[in-house]
Parts: structure tokens; C-alpha cells; sequence
């Protein structure tokens, strides 16, 4: 028997959680295929088989691993089977055998209808004329039966929580992942370490949006990704960060740490929790290069594929709680950075422009910085210049007027 051990992931990190098995007990499998994930304080890994064999597990999904303990065990020993009795088929591929045996009339039943419901649900749901959002299915695949329908039509108005009943008082209790307790404890240090401010403005998207609107097909044929937000936010704020150094500095053992590059760390949601990845050097990309980063930072996340190094050694941090539809909001400072810029839903409002009432579509800015190392001057000035870059994006050419540049003003 061979000892798979849990690997050590981080100087810091004594434990790790083990996510999920890849595959199953008594399973053959083939060295350096993917075992199990597991997940540090930090980030998702991937354990594989050192060697070829039969796998004993030695742990459960959801338990707490010390590093170095045993994870599981090979059977070097075993002979691999044959094909046809192979014990490794993937659960997704037995899945699929699984859907593939359900009774033919069950499929042909819902094939032609204009929603997934049997057909006496389907013609109440025409008679009636019941929106489906409104019912939860509980037929096989998501389908709507009969009963789904008619308690709809007995509760209009009312919606039971997921998985539960109307007038229930359930309560449930979820073990908190490693994650989601780092994230508590950073937030919880954020906000008693730091002298926390939050300052705001608002930008006019309506010239980043036209260069999107004439550009993103040609630049999407050119560089293979879309033409995002976040390369424009992205390049201002190096050059924003190249001109209010203080703002990509932090405080470390009483002293100040300045950087002379722009480290920028992207807030990404996944499923398991708050995740900032970190794009390298961004002050030498350009506009193409921040959209494939994010893209493949985003992607590893959604995967949980992003490793230590993904996560680590940002100098500044901006979060759009946009995507969500928020309209403001104050973020916390991603320490030990000293400032986060929060980027927000664009809404059309009514400005005041040259003695005139137009519609623009305007987005809020928030900035939350240490007061400790950045003063009040430096941080509206900071915002200040984004809003100047982001409003007259020419300027992210040059960092000034194309016009004053040629003067020399």
C-alpha cells in the first residue's frame, strides 16, 4: 500500500478541508490522475495518485485534514480490469447510463412541449395562464406535474424557500469551509486594524461605452476576447496609482511599503465564497491583456483552480458590486493593501451639462482607504483622476490631453 498524504499547500496552513473525491473507493486508478480537491484557507487544490492502483479512502467528504496526515491509500499491487468491467467509469459517464435507462415514454412525453411539464400541467398552465416562474417542479429533470401547477394556483403570491414548504420553520446548520472563515477573519482584521474611510464620486460611462459600442466586434476578431469594463477601469488605475504612490503603498512593521508597479487584485463571487486574484504588472498590459487575465482568473476561480500564487502579493483591489445590480456600497480594504475602489451599476440619471438637463449614464465610485497612510487629499485626488481617465479615455494613451502634451502644458 502506498500513503497519499495531504500535501503541504502554504507555510501558514496546518489544515486543509477536503472538498470532494474525484474517485471513489475501491476504484482503480492511473498515476498522477486527479484523486480528490481539497481546500486550504487560501485556495482549491488538486491531489493525485502517485501511483497506479486500487484507491482506499481514508476520509470523508467535508472533513478537516491536517497536512501531512493520510488522505488515502493505493493498491500498487491490484491489476487493472478489463474495459468491460472496469470499476473507474467516471460518475458523470455512469450518470449519463443512468439518464439514458429512464423510460422512453417519460422523454417522448415532454419533447414537444413549449415548456417542460406533463401535458395535463402543460393545458392548465394554457387555461389558467400560470406564469412558471411561479412553480417549483418536482418531476424528474426539472419537470412540471400536475400538483406543481395547482399549488401555484392555491397560493398565489406565495413562494417557499428552495426545497422546503409553505409556513415551514426549519432551521439548517452548514459546517463554515476554510474559505469562508478566512474571509470572515480578514474583514473582521480589516476593520479593527485600519482607520477605514470611504469616499465617493461618479463617473459619466457614456464615452467608454461608445468606444465599446463601435469597437468590441473588431477587437473581439483581433484578440480573441470581449471588450470589457474592467481594462478600462484597470489601466486608469495603474496611472492613477503611478501619480498617488501612498495609494498602492501599505503599512508594514512601521514602515511604508511602496511599489512601483500596479498589482491590481480583481474581487471575484464563486459559489464558495469571496475569491481576489491577482493581475501582475498592470501598468505594462495592455487593454487585450487585462481582458484574457481577467478571463483566465475568472475562469480558475469559477473552477477553483486558482492557486496560492494566483492570490497573493496585490497592491491594490477593485471590486464591482455592479454585476449584482448595486448602486452603492462602501467595500472593505483587502489588507494588507491601504485602499479598494468599488465600481457600481450604471443608471441613467439627469445631469447638469453646460446650463443643460441631459440623461447619462453615470456610475458611482467608492474608494475605502487607510486613513493611517493615505490622507483625504490624496484619496479625492486619486478619485478625482479615475473619474478624469475614465470620462476622456484618450487619456489612457498618455495619461494627459493629447493637446496639452503637444503644447508642453
Amino acid at each position: 500500500m502506498i500513503d497519499i498524504k495531504v500535501p503541504s499547500v502554504g507555510e501558514s496552513i496546518s489544515e486543509v478541508t477536503l472538498l470532494k473525491w474525484t474517485r471513489q473507493n475501491g476504484q482503480y486508478v492511473d498515476r498522477d490522475e486527479v484523486i480528490a480537491e481539497v481546500e486550504s484557507e487560501k485556495a482549491t487544490f488538486e491531489v493525485n495518485a502517485e501511483q497506479a492502483g486500487v484507491l482506499k479512502t481514508m476520509a470523508n467528504e467535508g472533513d478537516t485534514i491536517l497536512i501531512g496526515s493520510i488522505l488515502a491509500q493505493i493498491d500498487e499491487t491490484a491489476v487493472k480490469p478489463e474495459k468491460s468491467t472496469d470499476n473507474s467509469q467516471p460518475i458523470a459517464a455512469k450518470a449519463e447510463d443512468k439518464k439514458a435507462e429512464q423510460p422512453k415514454n417519460e422523454k417522448q412525453e415532454t419533447s414537444n412541449e413549449p415548456v417542460k411539464a406533463t401535458p395535463v400541467a402543460s393545458a392548465i398552465i394554457t387555461d389558467k395562464k400560470v406564469d412558471t416562474k411561479t412553480i417549483e417542479p418536482t418531476g424528474f429533470g426539472g419537470k412540471i406535474m400536475k400538483n406543481d401547477v395547482l399549488e401555484a394556483l392555491s397560493h398565489p403570491g406565495k413562494k417557499a424557500f428552495a426545497g422546503a414548504e409553505l409556513n415551514t420553520r426549519n432551521v439548517r446548520t452548514e459546517k463554515m469551509s476554510n474559505l469562508r472563515k478566512t474571509i470572515s477573519k480578514r474583514l473582521v482584521e480589516a476593520k479593527n486594524t485600519t482607520a477605514m474611510l470611504t469616499t465617493f464620486n461618479e463617473v459619466d460611462m457614456g464615452a467608454i461605452m461608445e468606444i465599446r459600442a463601435k469597437n468590441k466586434d473588431k477587437f473581439k476578431e483581433a484578440h480573441g476576447v470581449n471588450l470589457g469594463f474592467m481594462s478600462f477601469f484597470a489601466k486608469a488605475c495603474a496611472i492613477a496609482l503611478s501619480e498617488w504612490p501612498t495609494v498602492n503603498a501599505y503599512i508594514d512593521n512601521g514602515e511604508l511599503i511602496y511599489h512601483d508597479y500596479a498589482d491590481i487584485s480583481i474581487a471575484v463571487s464563486t459559489p464558495r465564497g469571496l475569491t481576489v486574484p491577482v493581475m501582475r504588472n498592470v501598468e505594462s498590459m495592455s487593454m487585450a491583456d487585462v481582458e484574457k487575465t481577467v478571463g483566465v482568473l475568472a475562469a480558475k476561480a469559477r473552477d477553483s483552480k486558482l492557486t496560492a500564487e494566483d492570490l497573493t502579493g496585490g497592491t491594490f483591489t477593485i471590486t464591482n458590486g455592479g454585476v449584482f445590480g448595486s448602486l452603492m456600497s462602501t467595500p472593505i480594504i483587502n489588507i494588507p493593501q491601504s485602499a479598494i475602489l468599488g465600481m457600481h451599476k450604471i443608471q441613467d440619471r439627469p445631469m447638469a451639462i453646460n446650463g443643460k438637463v441631459e440623461i447619462r449614464p453615470m456610475m458611482y465610485l467608492a474608494l475605502s482607504y487607510d486613513h493611517r497612510i493615505i490622507d483625504g487629499r490624496e484619496s479625492v485626488s486619486f478619485l478625482v483622476r479615475l473619474k478624469e481617465l475614465l470620462e476622456n479615455p484618450a487619456l489612457l494613451l498618455f495619461g494627459k490631453d493629447p493637446v496639452k502634451a503637444l503644447l508642453e502644458l
